[in-house]
């Protein structure tokens, strides 16, 4: 039997949304409204929410054009390719295999760490040396350890992903179910024991720097953005959905709608139920379901936050294996991630790849103090999708486009300037400004570890970029005059 050439077009627009959701509804809402609120914004961590959701919508728009004008795996990295060109489209496969990677690592990381607090909850618990990363461990822990949870957590997790598709999806729907079911069992238990003297004051004053007022609403949304990671993984599937004009604008921006939705809900009342100076913890949901009174529904919830996060690695290894194929077809990575499988029709070797390398890190490194290179790598592409909007209006005028982006624009620089992809333009380089001064302020207060992991990780896109220019002009040479 010859192996299947092209991907099999498997996915609806309820598999779509299902998807998104499966990779938005995750870490993010069982985390980081905690953080985000105890650190930068107090009780308006909802309008950081908003915010985001707002500024991936912005994108989300553009997405919507090219994805159903261009229905091929790869998304920004295979419209920035077509508007720009390989070197340009190099950088954003480059930067959003960072976004893949370290979100896989530190949500394969939360997986182990709920596990623990699960089992613990239960009377019993894992060895330390299963849990605990080798890098940047425990005073005193010594002998060989390694987060082999998180790391079996995502071999699993690619297990199911050969599969195929169709499989696949329906896992993921199973766990949006539940965890979407714990998040309202949340909600509706929460409303009713909310103090409104907890919302008071909404905003509270500036303390300097970031911390709270208005800076401190910005930053907590360029923060909660990595909530909002994976939306675009919708687009990713372009080359898997049964009718991409119809069925893949329905994804993009129902997901965006439903999580909205559920993130501005969730951190209200979570902000409502607790004093939000004591929910910078490990899991704040819990924290505040305990402190009125109902500490046993932690159990509900942490098994809610297990469901959420399998599949937030899910549609995360699903995403980062299709921008692989891409790059590997174009011959930016090697020709092993572009290899379907012969029954399943999966690119199978790139999955198992992508999420090795994953869960390598997360079995490595303590991912927490990455978590804002996340956010960088994803504005990069998202700014590369804007361009690419605005570029082919331009060069390829024809291009048929079932979905346009509204509100219209004028024609500058080589260039249509469309209000929606200039808007989200700006959107995402302000946020990469903002995660880049939060990065310098961690440096000069003695934690480098982001600015050197991101110094050599560009410099390392360098090497290959210079690479990929050299065998181009190689095979230029060889083609002759």
């Amino acid at each position: 039997m010859s192996a299947p050439q092209t991907l099999r077009r498997a996915l609806g627009p309820v598999d779509l949304v299902l998807l998104g959701v499966g990779c938005v509804v995750g870490a993010g809402i069982y985390i980081l409204p905690g953080v985000a609120a105890a650190e930068y914004a107090g009780p308006a961590v909802t309008l950081s929410f908003l915010a985001a959701g707002a500024a991936c919508g912005l994108t989300g728009i553009c997405y919507a054009e090219l994805s159903t004008a261009m229905p091929i795996a790869g998304a920004s990295y295979s419209y920035v390719s077509r508007a720009f060109g390989p070197g340009a489209a190099l950088w954003v496969g480059w930067m959003l295999t960072l976004e893949f990677l370290l979100a896989g690592a530190a949500v394969a990381t939360g997986f182990a760490s709920y596990l623990q607090s699960l089992l613990r909850a239960l009377g019993h618990g894992l060895p330390a040396a299963l849990i605990q990363p080798s890098m940047g461990s425990p005073v005193g822990m010594t002998g060989l350890h390694a987060n082999l949870t998180a790391f079996l957590s995502l071999m699993l997790i690619a297990t199911a992903l050969v599969r195929g598709v169709r499989e696949s999806a329906r896992v993921n729907t199973a766990l949006v179910v539940v965890k979407t079911g714990v998040l309202l069992v949340f909600l509706g238990i929460g409303i009713g024991h909310v103090n409104p003297t907890n919302w008071s004051p909404f905003l509270p004053p500036s303390e300097g720097g970031f911390r709270f007022g208005v800076p401190g609403v910005l930053r907590a949304a360029s923060i909660v953005v990595f909530a909002y990671l994976g939306f675009d993984t919708v687009a990713t599937a372009a080359a898997e959905a049964r009718c991409p004009a119809r069925d893949l604008p329905v994804g993009l921006i129902g997901t965006l709608l439903a999580s909205a939705l559920l993130y501005a809900l969730v951190s209200l009342v979570l902000t409502g139920l607790a004093p939000f100076r004591g929910l910078d913890v490990p899991d704040p949901v819990a924290e505040a379901m305990a402190a009125v009174g109902y500490p046993r529904i932690g159990i509900l919830l942490r098994i809610g936050a297990l469901t959420g996060l399998a599949s937030v690695m899910l549609v995360n290894t699903y995403g980062h294996s299709r921008i692989c194929f891409a790059m590997a077809r174009d011959g930016l990575l090697p020709g092993c991630f572009m290899r379907l499988h012969p029954r399943h029709g999966t690119p199978g070797l790139g999955i198992v790849l992508a999420a090795t390398l994953a869960g390598l890190l997360a079995a490595l490194f303590p991912i927490g103090v990455l978590a804002d290179l996340v956010s960088i790598g994803t504005m990069v592409a998202f700014s590369g999708v804007a361009l690419s909007a605005m570029r082919l209006r331009v060069v390829a005028p024809d291009m048929a486009r079932p979905f346009r982006i509204p509100l219209g624009g004028v024609r500058a620089f080589g260039l249509w300037l469309g209000v929606v992809p200039v808007c989200a333009l700006v959107v995402s380089v302000g946020t990469i400004c903002i995660v880049l001064a939060g990065i310098g302020q961690q440096a000069a207060s003695g934690r480098p570890s982001a600015a050197l992991f991101l110094l050599l990780y560009l410099t390392a896109g360098a090497m290959l970029a210079r690479r990929q220019s050299r065998r181009r002009r190689g095979e230029g040479a060889d083609r002759g005059p």
